[in-house]
């Protein structure tokens, strides 16, 4: 092995104990969505992007339902012409910096996790990686092509996606007259099982602990209404149990 490859080991090895040192740390939250992923599932969790907690999180989701000795897709915000790539760093014969990921999602954890995810296939896991993002050269709009990818996706192993919040809403009361769909809308429409978990933050600062509140709260519907539909030309909730699963909610201890 040459110096090189032992500085690369040394350098994910490091990053790793950094930026993710609960990684294999079970909690109540990660159980309970585990728990509900089935055979012909597609769980969409949504994240703001480059946090690494929502990573810790997603990965132990991961572990978790893998440790049942079960199969399952991991559907990721990346380009579908990385497919290819991300095959090959799966198989080992290629590095996860040959993988281009959109500059708004592309930070050191986030590489770490593919990094990790590749080892576990590797290593016998039933995983396969996913790479569902539409690029500059699709002309399709990015929600529907996504959909599309998934939806082609679909049988008796579950799907588990990491995505941006908003691609996480079944439904979205438009105020404007050219209404847009987000990924889990689409796939409800064609009558495809799906389960969201969007994650929020209160405070960007605090993220030691969170907790899965029920969609069919006054809290869950205050916080989709205060943290995505706030950024969109719509109308506020009332309810969110027709919306999403449930919320996600990081906060301080």
């Amino acid at each position: 092995m040459n110096f090189t490859s032992l500085k690369k080991i040394f350098y994910w090895w490091l990053l790793s104990l950094v930026l993710l040192p609960q990684i294999a740390v079970p909690s109540e939250v990660q159980s309970l969505i585990t728990s509900e992923i089935e055979q012909g599932t597609i769980t969409i969790i949504g994240e703001d992007h480059k946090r690494p907690e929502s990573i810790q999180f997603f990965k132990t989701v991961i572990d978790e339902y893998l440790q049942q000795r079960k199969c399952l897709v991991v559907a990721l915000e990346i380009a579908s012409s990385q497919q290819m790539i991300l095959d090959q760093v799966s198989e080992g014969k290629a590095d996860i910096s040959n993988i281009t990921i959109p500059p708004m999602i592309d930070h050191p954890a986030y590489r770490i996790m593919i990094h990790d995810l590749a080892e576990m296939k590797r290593g016998g896991k039933c995983l396969k990686l996913l790479a569902i993002d539409a690029d500059l050269k699709t002309s399709s709009p990015r929600d529907e092509w996504m959909a599309m990818v998934l939806e082609n996706q679909t049988g008796r192993t579950p799907i588990l996606a990491l995505l941006g919040g908003l691609h996480a809403l079944k439904r979205v009361d438009w105020s404007r007259e050219d209404p847009s769909p987000f990924v889990a809308e689409i796939l409800v429409e064609r009558k495809h099982k799906v389960k969201t978990y969007p994650q929020v933050w209160k405070n960007k600062n605090c993220h030691a602990d969170k907790r899965l509140i029920s969609s069919d709260t006054e809290e869950a519907a205050k916080l989709i209404n205060d943290s995505l539909i706030s950024l969109l030309n719509a109308y506020d909730y009332e309810t969110v149990k027709d919306v999403v699963d449930g919320v996600i909610l990081w906060e301080c201890k």
